[in-house]
């Protein structure tokens, strides 16, 4: 007999402490389905957080006294960068590193995964053996009221049908044949059948077939009018759940709509409340700073999450039947928001680039006016030449609002935007940003009287 190799030698090392760890301490089911898919949930969370993950939430920016406060502190460190600089307005400033896109939440949605999943997959899987073990039992009822019907007692019946195959019954069937050869009862042997069998449909028809064993008469046509009616069942059951099928349908349906909905709402909306910056809402807070996305984001996840346990309780009669459903909306549903919905990643620095301000610098205008004329930046490269094809994000401080917010360099390097000042006077500043670097135009608000 040739020697185990290393592997091998610890592969049966390890079964066999699985296999007194079962025998010993008989571990339940929910231990390895709910217990520690929880327990691991728990760790990626605590994890995440210690590692600096933030919650975020749906407002952008924390304020300390005001919403003022902060455009004014903001504003001063604009000023402040502007006036170290010897070139003025046009000086290129490395830009702020761009931090994590992805937040505490997001982390808790891949630990709500883990923690789902392998229940969710195990209650599946057993339904689908219980109702394999039905249609199965059926057909043992079938045989047992032949065999009967052909002169063989019950015990001898089942001694009989041990000996066949009838799938993933062969087994139970065997052991309730041994108990009864070592003096147990028909309904003893029976009923612990069933009860391994963890199915009220079988328990329910087992129950009839031992009172109809000692009724007497035609226990044969009982029993086979009990497998009938068995089978009528699970056929009226299945037809059930496949007329249910389209209701499971419209709340996928629902859902998608949902996305695409916010979606629509991310993309065309959203660009312009970014521009509202001055508008407050209610006398509290900015339009401006309310992350609408972010918000979409969890009313998407919330939606999953009591969608698919709503669909496990239309459909299948009990919520925990829908975590499936659960899993599936959750997963789908963050996917579409992390494409379409949730802010992009932090931009990758492309090549360094130099910026500065062609035309626009310094002009005067009208509070809630637009300027009179563009402000053109340049961008190019170390060497002095134009860079062609680069993305160029802008912005405005305080307040007020750009068009374009974005635009990419034509062949000169050359990209421009149309500015609107906010409502109060005073300095604005215009940021372009490309590749990590920044540079500044400034406007002034003044008062029309």
């Amino acid at each position: 007999m040739p020697a185990q190799t290393p592997v091998h030698k610890r592969m049966d090392e390890l079964h066999e402490i699985i296999e007194r760890i079962r025998i010993r301490y008989n571990p339940p089911r929910e231990l390895f389905t709910i217990a520690i898919p929880v327990a691991i949930a728990l760790l990626v969370v605590l994890s995440a957080f210690l590692m600096g993950y933030t919650l975020h939430t749906t407002q952008k920016q924390q304020t300390s006294a005001s919403t003022a406060s902060a455009r004014d502190k903001a504003l001063q460190a604009y000023l402040a960068q502007m006036n170290g600089n010897t070139t003025g307005g046009a000086s290129a400033t490395p830009a702020t590193p761009a931090a994590p896109t992805m937040g505490l939440d997001e982390v808790m949605v891949f630990a709500l995964l883990i923690a789902i999943i392998p229940y969710a997959v195990d209650i599946t899987m057993q339904k689908r053996g219980v109702r394999k073990k039905e249609e199965l039992y059926t057909e043992f009822l079938f045989k047992l009221s032949e065999l009967m019907r052909g002169g063989l007692d019950p015990i001898k019946a089942v001694k009989e049908l041990s000996k066949t195959d009838l799938g993933v019954l062969t087994p139970h069937i065997r052991i309730a044949s041994t108990s009864m050869t070592y003096g147990k009862s028909f309904e003893e042997a029976m009923k612990a059948m069933s009860k391994s069998l963890h199915s009220e449909l079988i328990t329910r028809y087992t129950m009839l077939v031992v009172q109809a064993s000692y009724s007497g008469g035609a226990v044969a046509d009982l029993i086979l009018k009990a497998s009938e009616d068995m089978r009528s069942i699970i056929s009226i059951e299945r037809e059930k759940e496949g007329n249910l099928h389209q209701y499971v349908m419209i709340f996928y349906f629902a859902q998608a709509i949902i996305i695409f909905i916010v979606y629509i709402l991310t993309t065309s909306l959203l660009p312009f409340v970014a521009q509202i910056g001055a508008t407050q809402m209610f006398g509290k807070s900015d339009i401006g700073d309310i992350d609408f996305a972010r918000g979409f984001f969890h009313m998407i996840i919330l939606n999953s999450i009591f969608g698919g346990l709503i669909i496990g309780k239309i459909s299948e009669g009990e919520a925990r039947y829908g975590l499936k459903h659960v899993v599936v909306l959750v997963a789908v549903g963050y996917i579409a928001c992390a494409l379409f919905i949730l802010p992009p990643p932090a931009e990758q620095v492309g090549p360094k680039v130099n910026i500065a301000v062609l035309s626009g610098d310094q002009q005067q205008g009208l509070p809630s006016l637009a300027l009179t004329n563009p402000i053109v930046f340049q961008l190019t490269d170390t060497a002095g030449n134009p860079v062609n094809d680069t993305s160029v994000t802008f912005s405005i401080i305080p307040g007020g609002s750009l068009n374009p917010m974005s635009d990419t360099s034509d062949q000169n390097g050359k990209v421009s935007t149309k500015a609107v000042l906010g409502s109060d006077p005073g300095t604005y500043i215009i940021v372009a940003k490309a590749n990590g670097v920044s540079a500044n135009a400034t406007a002034v608000a003044v008062s029309g009287g």
